[in-house]
């Protein structure tokens, strides 16, 4: 384990939970701090299923799970963070949202106290300059289902010091995950490339190229996807998929990342996909059908 102990997650949402699983799965004791005493909840019943989903595979013990389960506590009071070593902000892809959240925990955690931001687009000098230690943060990007996939990327800022960093690559070891290093550049390496192939999967759809099911059964076996373009919208969220887009957009004023006019209807819709019960997808039914 890395000279870290005690991880604070803020966010109790689908990533949040899921940094907190694999956390606590190596060893160390974690505190979930949300607004919200019912997403806590929901949170932490999230985890135990899916870490009794696990022993049923073999893949752990239920002795295992019991202890992993104990090291994780969770609350909506903000001072609760106090003693973390690592505090790990796991909020909506807002900017804005993400700064409010920094003004209030700064003052709370420890001064040694390490702050991560688990962004999967925003510029993390930028979110740093928000904070009052710029270099004790930096960005420790997770994929997501967390406890599923393997990859971890890590982004320095422009004043992130070197020992920041190599705690953090220590924690992420640990945590049995493949480190990829990425610049301080919009979306970094995964959804710089994966994001603008979900987009034109979806200009394909706008201008009738193909349907939905066309689409995904030609990237699954043509391209050897094991999940189409716009079922794995549905699965981020196309409102994440457009926040990333946007920033891609903003950040890089390059055309060719500019959002599909469709994936702006779906999410002024409400259709955000599977989250929603609707996107590129009903999910409403017993079996997902097309919506186009």
């Amino acid at each position: 384990m890395s000279s870290l102990k005690t991880i604070g997650i803020i966010g109790a949402g689908q990533m949040g939970c899921g940094i907190a699983h694999v956390s606590a799965m190596a060893g160390y004791k974690v505190h979930i701090y949300d607004l919200a005493q019912d997403r806590i909840e929901s949170g932490l019943a999230t985890i135990n299923g899916n870490l009794a989903r696990q022993v049923a595979s073999g893949k752990m013990t239920d002795e295992e799970r019991k202890a992993a389960l104990g090291r994780i506590t969770g609350s909506n009071d903000l001072n609760d963070l106090a003693q973390v070593d690592l505090a790990i902000e796991a909020a909506t892809e807002d900017e804005s949202v993400k700064r409010k959240i920094y003004a209030q925990v700064c003052p709370v955690l420890k001064p040694e106290a390490i702050l991560a931001t688990n962004t999967s687009s925003l510029s993390i000098t930028r979110l740093a300059s928000a904070t009052d230690r710029p270099e004790r943060f930096m960005g420790i990007h997770f994929m997501n289902p967390v406890p599923v996939m393997k990859l971890v990327e890590l982004v320095r800022g422009i004043a992130t010091e070197e020992s920041t960093f190599s705690a953090a690559k220590a924690y992420v070891t640990s945590l049995e995950k493949t480190i990829t290093v990425a610049e301080d550049f919009p979306a970094f390496i995964v959804n710089r490339i994966l994001l603008p192939m979900i987009n034109e999967a979806i200009y394909t759809l706008y201008e009738g190229v193909g349907t939905v099911d066309a689409i995904d059964t030609a990237m699954k076996l043509g391209a050897n996807h094991p999940m189409g373009p716009l079922q794995l919208a549905d699965f981020i969220g196309l409102d994440t998929c457009l926040s990333i887009m946007q920033v891609l957009h903003d950040g890089l004023a390059d055309s060719k990342y500019r959002p599909c006019p469709l994936l702006v209807k779906y999410v002024e819709a409400g259709w955000l996909g599977r989250k929603s019960g609707r996107g590129f997808y009903d999910y409403r039914g017993e079996v997902p059908v097309p919506t186009r």
